[in-house]
């Protein structure tokens, strides 16, 4: 994932750094790696997930910048009910500015209708809300986001469709409208595609394509990589995404792992 109100302009010393946050620092509330959009899908009781991203790279014109690391941490604590809590790094290589800590927040997602992805018949609904963090060296503000999820699954693949609504960290409306495309479930390697929408009234605009590859180690851990590109208020963005997930039981839990690691959340652009 992946994943949300992720908004939030570099308090940079220079105004070039300015442009870059705003052209790069827009995210969703929560996602699953290596999406900006997420999935209708919680982690099982007692199961935690992390999401990490050991390095990425983004470029929007002459400037570029480093995000790393962004981690995510999912927790299934009761049935159909997940926490999640994530942040991301990012330190300006090209263009001016100084290392920030932003796109906090803590979320709480459930899972309203079980259905495919909970190994049930019929299409998975998921709802996904809670607070955006103030940053350090960004944003100060404190916003809020809520979505919706609906997914699905055929013998060719997966589809997940994201509705969101945000109250962004210096309290401007935003709406977030997210597709992903899975290959199929049972491949080693599988194909994804995803592309969204996204506006921050008074602020800006953006449109954002990924195209890249989700390989399923084994039940619980996951490596992906992916390529981004996207236009915010006329500027190109281009982006380099790499990460792993792991899924784990607290200790001493016996119970059964799910078959399959799920993602709770990423990049994540979001």
């Amino acid at each position: 994932m992946r994943r949300a109100a992720r908004i939030g302009p570099l308090r940079a010393t220079t105004a070039s750094a300015i442009v870059l946050a705003i052209a790069i620092g827009l995210r969703p509330a929560a996602a699953y790696r290596p999406f900006d959009g997420t999935d209708a899908s919680v982690a099982d009781l007692n199961e935690a997930e992390i999401e990490l991203q050991p390095y990425g790279y983004q470029r929007t014109g002459s400037q570029s910048a480093a995000v790393a690391p962004f981690v995510v941490y999912n927790y299934g604590f009761a049935d159909r009910w997940e926490a999640i809590f994530q942040t991301e790094m990012l330190s300006p290589i090209m263009g001016g500015g100084e290392p920030s800590i932003q796109d906090a927040g803590a979320f709480l997602k459930y899972v309203v209708k079980p259905g495919v992805l909970q190994g049930q018949s019929g299409i998975s609904i998921a709802t996904e809300f809670g607070p955006l963090l103030p940053g350090i060296n960004a944003d100060p503000g404190v916003g809020f986001s809520w979505v919706g999820i609906v997914s699905q699954r055929w013998d060719w693949g997966t589809a997940h469709f994201n509705v969101e609504t945000n109250l962004t960290r210096d309290h401007q409306a935003e709406a977030f409208l997210d597709v992903i495309l899975e290959g199929p479930h049972d491949w080693k390697v599988r194909p994804v595609l995803e592309t969204y929408y996204d506006k921050v009234w008074t602020e800006s605009e953006s449109r954002s394509l990924l195209l890249g590859a989700i390989w399923q180690v084994d039940k619980d851990l996951a490596l992906d990589g992916a390529y981004r590109y996207g236009v915010v208020n006329g500027h190109a963005v281009n982006e380099i995404r790499a990460g792993i997930t792991v899924a784990f039981k607290e200790e001493g839990n016996t119970s059964p792992m799910k078959p399959g690691a799920t993602f709770g959340n990423w990049r994540p652009s979001r």
